[in-house]
């Protein structure tokens, strides 16, 4: 998921560590200073100031302490040590539904109107019945707002799953009687979960508290999700307390992180309330909601990548026999045996996954070629379906025998031009060479090494490392002028324990990540 909300804060963070870069220690002036523009990025982010005070106090108490004495650079530990200071503002461990011992399990929803709970109860529908193997059915006990009784139908059609909707709502009807009936209707039909939508209000009043709180008692939930706005700023914390006060609530769902706002406020409910966000939800999609993961969200704000989240999205999307094959034909031959047609399933394959700004969005060090995605025309994707599939199978099984004649016949029948053509076939032979070496396991040609990717992190670093030693090799030094000079202890290839890898910053000279050439080829870059 692409969470644009942080995007901000995320740079302002990255800003404030680039400083720290080429230092030989750390000292109190530079704590000082780096701590200042956290406190002055998080408060820009309207993250509330009772948790920046604290969330600071921290790093600079630990920025300072022995812990960081260890053979990380400057720049390492302090990345390190606010990763694990934000995962503790984001709620520390990932929390799961609880699940009632004898069904149905009940998950009553409450907010404020316009946060997005009729959509959110469709999520949460689809990805129970789709991820859990659940038979959810919603309740339709919002019986003020105008249509919503309708909108959550619709919603209900579009997620697969049942609505019990008695009453027309539009003002009539009473919602507590409508949750209670619902439980029988959820028992009659053996349902194992019951979500209720309930009314929300443009703000909290006693109406709104005491309505949410009679259907609390008629259906005695499994769990009560605070679903929030990321966008509101300020008033998230202020109306999640209110809340927290008047009726009560065992998690929280960040809606609309698809948003341009500030999000900070987000970061400060888990805090502010001592309740765990539990879901995250942008955009209007039913897909586009997953369970919240408090280091993984600290990981893409520090822009490090959500690698965990990428791998799980691959798994539900692609075939996995079919990746079995495709990838023995990448790991025989240097590829070689790996033809157009492959190429093209395997981008079909990713498309489904979602738009590629958001997938390469997940990679370690996206935020630093934001821009270069951002330009990314999606539309790329159906230039390259039409020109291969203007191509003979023959072309497609070895694009080698595609000459000037052939170029010139594609082009005309895919609608594009001759430069566009060869610059696919040219995007092909260097994406084939990409993913023969990832399959091969020497990783992404041009990536420094990252742990748990193929060619890199500690446990294929060091085999490599050894078999090079084995032979006698002399190893260069990592720094530039140390390997000029030909002196200088070796450097090391790899991110050592505790060590944060290159991509993230780290490395031995913690340098700027750098996409992969070849992947800039495929992104259209120069």
């Amino acid at each position: 998921m692409d969470f644009p909300v942080f995007d901000t804060l995320s740079d302002r963070l990255s800003a404030a560590f680039k400083n720290l870069r080429g230092k030989g220690k750390l000292t109190d002036a530079d704590i000082e200073a780096t701590t200042r523009e956290i406190r002055i990025a998080l408060l820009e982010a309207d993250v509330a100031l009772p948790v920046v005070r604290e969330f600071i106090a921290k790093i600079r108490e630990r920025a300072s302490g022995a812990e960081v004495r260890g053979g990380l650079n400057p720049a390492q530990q302090v990345i390190k040590i606010v990763n694990e200071e934000l995962i503790g503002i984001l709620g520390g461990e990932t929390r799961e539904l609880r699940m009632a011992k004898r069904p149905p399990t009940v998950i009553m929803l409450a907010g404020l109107q316009g946060a997005g709970k009729t959509t959110l109860a469709g999520k949460l529908a689809k990805w129970l019945k789709e991820t859990k193997h659940q038979t959810p059915i919603l309740v339709a006990a919002d019986l003020q707002r105008p249509n919503a009784v309708t909108q959550l139908q619709v919603v209900g059609e579009r997620a697969g799953v049942p609505v019990y909707a008695p009453e027309p709502g539009n003002g009539v009807g009473d919602p507590v009687d409508v949750a209670r009936k619902a439980m029988d209707e959820a028992r009659a039909k053996q349902h194992s979960v019951v979500i209720v939508d309930t009314a929300g209000r443009l703000g909290v009043d006693e109406e709104l508290m005491k309505q949410a709180a009679d259907i609390r008692d008629a259906v005695n939930p499994d769990e009560i999700l605070f679903v929030v706005d990321a966008m509101i700023g300020q008033d998230a914390v202020t109306t999640a307390q209110a809340f927290l006060d008047g009726v009560g609530f065992d998690g929280v769902v960040l809606s609309k992180l698809d948003g341009d706002a500030r999000g900070g406020a987000a970061l400060s409910i888990a805090q502010v309330t001592g309740r765990q966000v539990m879901f995250a939800s942008n955009g209007e999609k039913l897909e586009d909601f997953d369970v919240f993961h408090p280091d993984r969200m600290a990981s893409r704000i520090l822009g490090m990548g959500d690698v965990m989240s990428l791998i799980e999205q691959a798994e539900r999307t692609f075939d996995a026999e079919a990746a079995a094959k495709t990838a023995a034909k990448l790991q025989k031959k240097g590829g070689k045996d790996f033809t157009l047609d492959d190429f093209l399933a395997q981008m079909q394959s990713v498309r489904k996954m979602g738009p590629l700004t958001k997938i390469f969005g997940m990679l370690p060090g996206a935020s630093q070629f934001k821009d270069q995605l951002e330009n990314f025309d999606e539309r790329e994707i159906d230039r390259i379906e039409a020109v291969i599939h203007s191509m003979t199978p023959a072309e497609r099984n070895d694009p080698n025998i595609i000459n000037g004649s052939r170029r010139a016949r594609i082009a005309k029948g895919s609608g594009t031009e001759v430069a566009t053509v060869s610059g696919l076939v040219e995007r092909f032979f260097e994406a084939r060479k990409m993913m023969a070496a990832m399959a091969s396991g020497k990783g992404i040609p041009g990536m420094p090494g990252m742990p748990g990717m193929p060619g890199g992190g500690a446990a294929g670093g060091r085999k490599a490392k050894q078999q090079k030693l084995a032979k006698g090799k002399k190893r260069g030094s990592g720094n530039p002028a140390k390997r000029a000079g030909g002196g200088g202890a070796p450097q090391p290839q790899e991110p050592q324990p505790g060590q944060l890898p290159a991509a993230f910053g780290g490395g031995q000279n913690g340098g700027d990540f750098e996409l992969p050439d070849d992947l800039k080829k495929m992104l259209g870059g120069q």
